[in-house]
């Protein structure tokens, strides 16, 4: 720092020691531009490279978790497994001689019609007989039910099925 071929700089109690920038040749505005153009030169080809690079990653990501040939091989002979044992199923039920008749097809909806309707009937009805005993019950309608012991669809998680 003497001699002048270093120069220092004291901020409080660090000292930070830097080349003279006197000493070093003048760079002409010709030799900035080149420097420059290969600076954006090489920031470019750096980009194409972290983006290769980033492509890559994905392809090696995607090949990892894929299968290899050994599991594919074992997954397609589960499936053709699976799939004989489904067309046996289907063999069978085809060849079943006990199938519904549309007739008692027909019938057995017009029977879950007429008793869905007479269920709603009388879940309607006891639910308006219920209504009035409340209306001079002191206690809650729950507490009522506990005490009579009325079980009601919802306590047994039960729906009326939807209406045909």
């Amino acid at each position: 720092a003497q001699q002048g071929c270093v120069r220092e700089k004291a901020y409080g109690k660090q000292k930070i020691y830097f080349a003279a920038q006197e000493q070093l040749p003048a760079a002409s505005d010709a030799e900035l531009r080149s420097l420059d153009e290969e600076i954006a030169a090489l920031s470019a080809k750096v980009q194409a490279l972290q983006q290769s690079c980033r492509q890559m990653e994905a392809e090696l990501k995607d090949l990892n978790s894929s299968m290899t040939n050994p599991e594919m091989a074992r997954e397609i002979e589960e499936l053709r497994t699976g799939c004989a044992s489904y067309v046996e199923k289907l063999e069978r039920i085809k060849s079943a001689t006990n199938h519904v008749t549309p007739e008692e097809k027909e019938k057995v909806k017009s029977e879950q019609k007429l008793y869905c309707k007479e269920w709603r009937k009388r879940k309607r009805m006891a639910s308006e007989l219920l209504d009035a005993i409340l209306e001079g019950y002191p206690k809650s309608k729950k507490q009522f039910f506990e005490e009579v012991g009325i079980e009601t669809d919802e306590d047994h998680n039960v729906t009326l099925p939807a209406a045909v």
